[in-house]
């Protein structure tokens, strides 16, 4: 149930009583002012001993962060990343979108006007039947008698303007603009996501590389052993057992050198999947060296709040539901708005536009919901706990965000210290290895010994290796569980993001 005040010429009076309710009212916003929800934020990373603090100078703590990692090639496919991963173009498109919803929202603080051109044709009947012909051809009965046709040509401009007496619109474009920022932070996360999962990808089949290498090199030693093997089995030096277990050995290893390739295909795959390449399109060569493990500072957990784009797109989800609790309360008071129409009304189109078919009328207009039902009142509790939940789903975010970082940062020092283990025994197996060699050379084992002490040295060499790759990954994970290369910051100005999204639909071919 709506009650309304209407007025169809303009007076005095509704021009005064309107012009007074907006100087009292226009600073009017209802609902609460955003204030970030309070959080118990620890001094310090638990797991965080013997890290060095990070400072604003430091590279690690701004732009490409995977420069670190010193590979050109990670570069490059990184830079085709960015201009092809079709699952940040996704991102890219609800950015846009929340970017037109601001726009939207800026264009309910103006006007509203339109122009309408029609001709009205209209039959009155009058006592008697009989059946009038109007200009388009079609009768019509008017009873027993005649009728009278009349034509009415109108040229119509329209305008209204709501006004924003109690911020309801203010508040809907705070919301926006906290659902543009959250979108812009939701997009560096989804980048940020897709980069360490390429950089993983990468530095994993770098390691591969290695260990493929790795096998190689074994498998022509375990030749070398097979051949010397048969060369004593007939001279009778040994027995065929020892030849068999050779070749076994050979066997085994070339195998297992088989099955890295399988592997290394399906990194490459998905690296080339990631870069927004078919896979049949898509090769990288294999590299000599392995990758180095960079130095990662660590930050302060409060920092940590400002680096995180998932955190900062938690809270601007606040922000946005806190906005439409005023949004909500609006509704339940009276809406004002000015209407004015003018133009030219004739009865014929040669005299359609003279001075004397002019006619105009401007409007003030008051609107309250007098009764809904408690619809209004429901709304505004659902915006109240819509907030609510959006405050836990944010707090929820920074907890996970701190555990990510605990355990990826006691992951690297564990794997740290496992690694130098790991190291003394690929020494000693090495070691254990050539004296066995030697002895077998000499006569005084037999060829089992050797296989025990070969299998167990290439074994350690490749846990090893696995080692590296592991502890890469967790490097990686780390750097994206701190924000990587990104500012919370850049929320507060999106023009940097926008000149970037312009540049690269520029490059895009147009749609028909």
């Amino acid at each position: 149930m709506t009650a309304s005040v209407l007025s169809a010429r303009p007076n005095r009076l509704a021009w005064s009583v309107t012009l007074a309710l907006s100087l009292a009212l226009a600073g009017c916003t209802l609902g609460p002012d955003y204030e970030r929800p309070q959080l118990s934020t620890p001094d310090s990373f638990k797991e965080g001993e013997g890290w060095k603090l990070a400072t604003p100078a430091d590279e690690a703590e701004r732009g490409p962060w995977w420069e670190m990692y010193g590979d050109p090639l990670l570069n490059d496919l990184m830079r085709r990343l960015d201009e092809s991963n079709q699952t940040v173009a996704q991102s890219v498109a609800q950015y846009l979108q929340a970017k037109a919803a601001v726009r939207a929202a800026k264009a309910d603080f103006f006007p509203t006007g339109r122009v309408t051109v029609d001709e009205t044709r209209s039959a009155t009947a009058s006592g008697g039947g009989g059946t009038s012909r109007l200009p388009d051809g079609s009768t019509v009965s008017s009873g027993g008698g005649g009728g009278d046709i009349s034509n009415s040509y109108n040229a119509v401009s329209n305008i209204s303007w709501e006004l924003d007496f109690w911020g309801k619109m203010r508040r809907q474009l705070e919301s926006d603009r906290a659902g543009l920022q959250g979108s812009a932070a939701d997009l560096a996360a989804v980048r940020l996501s897709q980069q360490s999962t390429l950089a993983q990808s990468y530095l994993q089949l770098r390691v591969l590389d290695g260990q493929r290498r790795l096998l190689r090199a074994t498998v022509e030693a375990y030749a070398r052993s097979l051949r010397l093997t048969e060369n004593q089995y007939r001279a009778g030096m040994v027995t065929k057992a020892d030849v068999t277990q050779a070749l076994t050995q050979l066997k085994s290893t070339e195998a297992q050198a088989i099955d890295l390739d399988y592997q290394r295909a399906q990194l490459e795959h998905a690296i080339a999947v990631l870069t927004g390449v078919p896979p049949a399109e898509f090769q990288l060569a294999e590299l000599d060296s392995l990758p180095a493990l960079p130095e990662i500072p660590t930050l302060l957990p409060s920092q940590l709040l400002e680096r995180r784009p998932d955190v900062a797109a938690a809270e601007r989800e606040v922000m946005s539901a806190n906005a439409l609790i005023g949004v909500a309360k609006a509704a339940r008071f009276p809406t004002f708005s000015l209407s004015a129409a003018g133009g030219y009304r004739a009865t014929h189109t040669d005299n359609w536009f003279e001075k004397d078919n002019r006619f105009w009328n401007i409007s003030p207009e008051m609107a309250l919901t007098l009764f809904d039902g408690g619809l209004l009142r429901s709304q505004v509790d659902q915006a109240r706990a819509t907030h609510q939940q959006a405050v836990a789903t944010y707090r929820q975010t920074v907890l996970d965000s701190f555990r990510e970082v605990e355990d990826y940062l006691v992951q690297l020092s564990v794997l740290e210290r496992e690694s130098r283990a790991q190291q003394e025994a690929v020494d000693a197996a090495n070691e254990s290895r050539r004296l066995m060699e030697n002895q077998y050379k000499a006569g005084t084992v037999d060829y089992s010994s050797v296989v025990d002490v070969q299998t167990a040295a290439l074994t350690n060499e490749r846990t090893s290796l696995t080692l590296l790759s592991n502890r890469l990954t967790a490097s990686v994970q780390l750097i994206a569980a701190l924000g990587g290369g990104w500012d919370s910051v850049e929320l507060d100005n999106l023009e940097k993001l926008d000149e970037q999204l312009e540049q690269a639909r520029a490059k895009e071919p147009e749609a028909d």
